[in-house]
């Protein structure tokens, strides 16, 4: 893998292994600025990835870029593995929104960016968008000039995103915001898994159009088998998936369930769940 990756005169991309789900391996950190530089994703917990990223601050410096905060997307341990070591070595301030803050606990953020708040790199101006469902406070961080927009977990080259309750997420907020993104048209996708997106409204389609299937499927189980449990119903509405992913199946159909709870659509009760 070569790293790091010069994308373009003011976009760089440093891909870092990290502890996230399969079948992605690696978190990718983002430079944003031709000379004053933004770092997204202070992503990953390994000392030997920990030096590598420093060793690529320390290049961007040497070449006259000034790096000013390290900015988490979201709470996800892929995502922040390495924020308290990668903060203090550089000296860097923290940005991040305030419901990643409050997930972080001890982190003293030195910017909180709310919806909207533009970010200024030189002469360039990118603007922090708020776009839960995935995680309350995840962030995206949007260029509307050249059509670039960091991603973070929104979608990812590979795989797909997954959406759990118990961990804040919000399967028809995710949606809502995918929708948003799309009415964006963005021209290039920087996800934090896999490579960037070269039609990122395409990727938002397929996501939509998968968590719409994906539902139909959930429907239907629950139609075959009322006051059933979610592990119970993991089996029919992920029978298009190997055995092995279905634990982390199971958080999505979740969310799933919940959204059609609160449209009305579904009802629950001690963990078992019937359509209406």
């Amino acid at each position: 893998m070569l790293r790091p990756r010069e994308l373009s005169r003011d976009l760089a991309l440093f891909a870092a292994r990290t502890p996230t789900l399969p079948p992605a391996t690696h978190t990718n950190s983002y430079a944003l600025g031709a000379r004053e530089v933004l770092l997204v994703e202070p992503a990953s917990p390994y000392d030997d990835e920990q030096r590598e990223w420093l060793a690529w601050v320390e290049g961007l410096r040497s070449a006259g870029r000034t790096p000013v905060g390290i900015l988490a997307t979201h709470h996800h341990v892929d995502h922040i593995g390495g924020i308290e070591v990668l903060a203090r070595e550089t000296k860097l301030p923290l940005w991040m929104h305030v419901a990643t803050a409050a997930r972080l606990g001890g982190c003293t953020p030195g910017r909180l960016l709310r919806d909207g708040d533009e970010i200024i790199l030189g002469d360039a101006r990118w603007v922090a968008l708020h776009t839960p469902g995935h995680a309350a406070g995840h962030i995206c961080v949007y260029h509307a000039d050249s059509g670039a927009i960091v991603l973070g977990d929104m979608v990812a080259s590979e795989g797909t995103i997954v959406i759990a309750t118990a961990d804040g997420g919000d399967m028809a907020t995710y949606l809502e915001q995918l929708r948003r993104l799309e009415a964006l048209a963005p021209k290039l996708g920087l996800p934090a898994h896999g490579e960037p997106i070269d039609d990122p409204c395409a990727t938002f389609r397929r996501y939509l159009a998968h968590r719409q299937a994906r539902e139909a499927k959930v429907i239907a189980a629950l139609r075959a088998s009322p006051r059933a449990t979610v592990e119970a119903l993991v089996p029919s509405a992920y029978a298009d998936t190997p055995a092995e992913v279905w634990p982390i199946a199971a958080l999505s159909l979740e969310a799933h369930l919940a959204k059609l709870v609160a449209e009305g659509a579904a009802a629950e009760a001690g963990g078992h769940y019937w359509m209406k």
